[in-house]
This record gives C-alpha cells, structure tokens and sequence, in this order.
C-alpha cells in the first residue's frame, strides 16, 4: 500500500554549489500576506542553507496571485535572475473565482518559464480554506515556500548538467 506523504517539506539533500554564481527572484502575493508572508520565509532560508546570501535573492511584491505571471516576466526581463519562484495563496470561496484564477496563475506561471526557458515555480497554494493554507504554510504538511526553493534549486541543477 503507498502511504499518503504527511509532511510535504521532506526532502532528500543534495549537493548545490552554484550559489554564489545563481540569482533567485521571488515574486510574492500580498494577498492573504500571512500565510504569503511563511512562505516567503521557508523559501528564503532554504535558499541560504544551499549558499544564497540576502544580494543573490531578488524579492518583489505584486498585489495578487494572478498577477505572479507577469511580475515573474519581468522579473525575468529586467533584471539577471537565473530562475523565479512565484508565491502565492488562492483560497476557495463561494464562487467559481478561484476555479479562474488558479488556472490562469498555473498557466501564466507555466507560459513565462517556457518563453524564457528559465526555471517559474508554482509555489503557490489553492486550499478549500485557511486551515488548509495554514498547514502547508509551515504547518504539519510543510511549507510549500521550502519545496519551490528546491524545485528551483534542483531545475537550476539540471541544467547545468546539461
């Protein structure tokens, strides 16, 4: 029987020694800014366990999820960022927007890392609530801010392997 993961922050190490040569920008959500403000953290430290000092790590604020897209792309445009990680927290309501505005994230988020074939990671949350947003947010699942840092550490790792 496979056994359903608990705590989604569990990760092998690995070896990262492209630090100090790597620039990481971080678009960030105010929108539901607490649970945006943790994971924004768990990114940020997990980054600087791999090396990243404060100057390596470009963070910018945009008002929503919808809008990481293009704070990621021009992120991507206007500055030497090796890769972007998008934060974010969209919760359900009672109407279908989220249903639009987390698919439109997904695919924006998607659409910029394939147009600049650099590493955008969805480390954004799509909860039914805020308990839900509040578990992955540093909570017993993890924080979901320290799987986007390794999803982009370990894509910035392929690729110089390639």
């Amino acid at each position: 029987m496979i056994e359903k993961k608990k705590n989604l922050s569990e990760f092998i190490p690995f070896e990262f020694s492209s630090a100090k040569d790597k620039r990481i920008g971080i678009v960030v959500s105010e929108w539901n800014n607490h649970i945006t403000d943790s994971l924004l953290n768990g990114a940020v430290d997990c980054l600087k366990e791999y090396g990243f000092t404060q100057e390596n790590i470009i963070i910018h604020n945009v008002p929503g999820s919808f809008e990481l897209p293009l704070g990621a792309k021009w992120l991507l445009q206007n500055s030497s960022v090796d890769a972007v990680i998008c934060v974010g927290c969209v919760i359900q309501g009672e109407t279908r927007h989220f249903d639009f505005i987390s698919q439109a994230v997904a695919d924006g988020i998607m659409n910029v890392g394939l147009d600049f074939a650099k590493p955008v990671v969805f480390s954004v949350l799509t909860t039914n609530d805020m308990q839900q947003a509040e578990e992955r947010a540093g909570g017993k699942h993890g924080n979901k801010g320290v799987e986007g840092a390794i999803t982009c550490l370990k894509m910035l790792k392929m690729h110089d392997s390639l």
